[in-house]
């Protein structure tokens, strides 16, 4: 069982949105998928709720903080479980870091929206120090717009942090912004696709 957990304390980054279509693309490839929603929002069960079964893969309530443990019983059926973290709720977003063997963070390109996930950071790098490296981590870049120049600019600024920007970036579509209940097409498609190849040729070895 794969635990993927998709975290970031500032809203607004694409958390949900990414999540969501990255389970999917596993579910399509007819790998098993339970995505676990520890966001008391509730936004993607509300995007499972509102697909009209276009998901095809259970979407659980899981927004408390004995998710780690809950979890290990729950996910084992599955080849793949996702989590769709908390936004500034200390506690859960510490439960679903010691869930996970990956934490995924979505940032957009921007220095600020870097430096808003200094807290998550300094929580992975604490858990790593006790658990031999575990999870690891590596940011993705959500929301991004053609035609800028701001990927040295992302570099430069999460040097210090360790973790590696995953090849692939996400970029600010109509079809992403619109509704997750619809599936990507064209570059979308390719997009989430292209991120699931890298992810998983970097960490599922």
């Amino acid at each position: 069982m794969a635990r993927r957990a998709i975290l970031n304390p500032k809203g607004g980054c694409g958390k949900t949105t990414l999540v969501a279509h990255l389970a999917r693309a596993l579910h399509l490839k007819r790998q098993t998928v339970l995505l676990a929603d520890a966001d008391a929002q509730g936004s993607a069960r509300d995007w499972h709720n509102a697909g009209d079964g276009k998901a095809d893969f259970p979407v659980i309530d899981l927004d408390r903080p004995t998710l780690d443990r809950d979890l290990a019983s729950l996910g084992a059926p599955y080849q793949w479980v996702f989590i769709d973290g908390a936004a500034k709720l200390e506690k859960m977003i510490a439960a679903a870091v010691k869930a996970a063997d990956l934490v995924l963070i979505p940032i957009e390109p921007s220095p600020l929206d870097i430096w808003a996930c200094d807290p998550l950071v300094e929580m992975i790098q604490a858990r790593q120090t006790v658990t031999d490296g575990a999870p690891a981590a590596a940011f993705v870049v959500t929301r991004a717009k053609k035609g800028t120049l701001l990927a040295r600019e992302v570099a430069d600024a999460i040097k210090t942090y360790g973790f590696p920007i995953q090849r692939g970036s996400i970029y600010d579509r109509t079809i992403f912004a619109r509704s997750t209940a619809d599936e990507p097409a064209g570059p979308g498609a390719w997009e989430i696709h292209h991120l699931l190849k890298h992810i998983q040729d970097a960490f599922d070895v």
